[in-house]
C-alpha cells in the first residue's frame, strides 16, 4: 500500500528529530510515491518562463505567439503562486513540485550554506530533489538544459543534473533563445527537458511599475523571441509534438511584489502539446507547484513522495 503524504510527513519529522531538536532532511528517494502514468508520454518538454507576469498584463499585451500557444492548449488565468510572492521561492516551487515549507527556499537571498530551514528530503549534496534530478534518474538518455539571466535563479538546484546551462548578464535574453535552438538541434534523437527563463519583464515592472506601457512592451518583446523559437522548432519538425509550458513566478503591483494581493498572487499557467485539450480554460484550482508534477506525468515518471504538487487532470483529452 502506498504511503500517504501525511504519513510521509510524520515519518520525515520523526526521522529528523535529533537530540538537539534540529531537523535533518530525509535521504532523497526514501519514500517513493506512485503516480498514474500519462497516456501521452512526452518526447520533449519545454518550459518558457517570463518573470513577473500578471494575467491582465498578458491580456493587454500584443502576444500573438503566446496567444497561439494558449489556443492550441489549456490555460489558467487564475493559478496561484506560493508565498512569499518572490522569484527564488516561486521558481524553486515550479521546478520542485513543492512549496517553501517543503524545499526550504524562503527568499531571494537563499543559499544552501545559509539556509535556516532544511528541505524535508535531500540528495547527497544537500539539495531538495528537483525535476531535473528526478528525470535524470528515471528517463534513459534524457538531456536537460537551464538557461537564465537573473544570476541567483540557479542556486537551489544541484547542477550535476543539468547537461547544458547558459547565464546571460544584464537582462540579455537573445543568447538564451539562440542556445535553446541549438540544444534542440543537437538533441534531435534524445528526449529532453528545457527550462528557458527571462527576467527583463520583472525588471520593467520594478523600474516603470506593473501595467505601465514599458512593462507591457517588455512582454511583447519576449513574445517576439517566443515566436522566433517556435519558427525554429517548426523547421526542425518538433513544434507540434513537444509539450510546451508558459509559466511565471508572481505578478506585481506598483513598483514591487512580495505581498499577498491578487495582483501578486494570481498568475497565468499554460500547457500545450500531444494529448492536451486545445482551447481549454482550466477552471479547477491550480497552483504553480503543479508544474513539475505535470512534467513528470508527461514523461511517465513517479514523483517523489515529498513533493506536494498535483496534476490538473482536466487538461488531458
Amino acid at each position: 500500500m502506498a504511503i500517504s503524504r501525511r504519513t510521509f510527513c510524520k515519518i520525515g519529522l520523526a526521522a529528523g528529530v535529533a537530540a538537539s531538536g534540529i531537523l535533518d532532511p530525509v535521504p532523497a528517494g526514501a519514500f517513493p510515491r506512485k503516480n498514474k502514468k500519462s497516456l501521452h508520454k512526452a518526447k520533449r518538454v519545454l518550459i518558457i518562463a517570463f518573470d513577473g507576469i500578471r494575467p491582465d498584463g498578458l491580456r493587454q499585451a500584443h502576444t500573438p505567439n503566446i496567444d497561439a500557444l494558449i489556443a492550441r492548449g489549456a490555460a489558467s488565468m487564475t493559478t496561484r503562486d506560493v508565498m512569499p510572492s518572490m522569484t527564488l521561492p516561486n521558481f524553486t516551487s515550479i521546478l520542485t513540485g513543492s512549496g517553501p515549507e517543503i524545499h526550504g527556499v524562503n527568499g531571494n537571498k537563499w543559499t544552501l550554506d545559509t539556509a535556516k530551514l532544511p528541505p524535508v528530503e535531500a540528495d547527497a549534496d544537500g539539495y531538495f530533489p528537483s525535476v531535473f534530478k528526478v528525470l535524470k534518474d528515471n528517463v534513459p538518455g534524457i538531456k536537460t538544459a537551464f538557461y537564465w539571466n537573473w544570476k541567483q535563479l540557479i542556486v537551489p538546484y544541484n547542477q550535476k543534473f543539468l547537461d547544458d546551462t547558459l547565464f546571460a548578464s544584464k537582462d540579455e535574453y537573445l543568447p538564451l533563445y539562440e542556445r535553446a535552438g541549438k540544444f534542440m538541434e543537437e538533441n534531435a534523437d534524445n528526449p529532453w527537458f528545457m527550462f528557458l527563463y527571462t527576467v527583463h519583464t520583472d525588471h520593467a515592472g520594478h523600474k516603470y511599475e506593473w501595467m505601465s506601457p514599458e512593462y507591457i512592451k517588455s512582454i511583447e518583446e519576449g513574445d517576439e523571441q517566443v515566436g522566433w523559437l517556435f519558427e525554429r522548432m517548426k523547421e526542425q519538425g518538433i513544434l507540434e509534438d513537444t509539450h510546451i509550458f508558459f509559466v511565471t513566478d508572481h505578478g506585481g503591483i506598483g513598483h514591487g511584489h512580495g505581498g499577498v494581493s491578487v495582483e501578486e498572487m494570481i498568475v497565468p499557467w499554460v500547457i500545450a502539446g500531444p494529448g492536451i485539450k486545445q482551447g481549454f480554460s482550466i477552471t479547477e484550482a491550480n497552483n504553480t507547484v503543479n508544474t513539475a508534477t505535470t512534467v513528470l506525468k508527461l514523461f511517465g515518471v513517479d514523483q517523489p513522495l515529498s513533493w506536494t504538487g498535483e496534476v490538473p487532470d482536466s487538461i488531458f483529452k
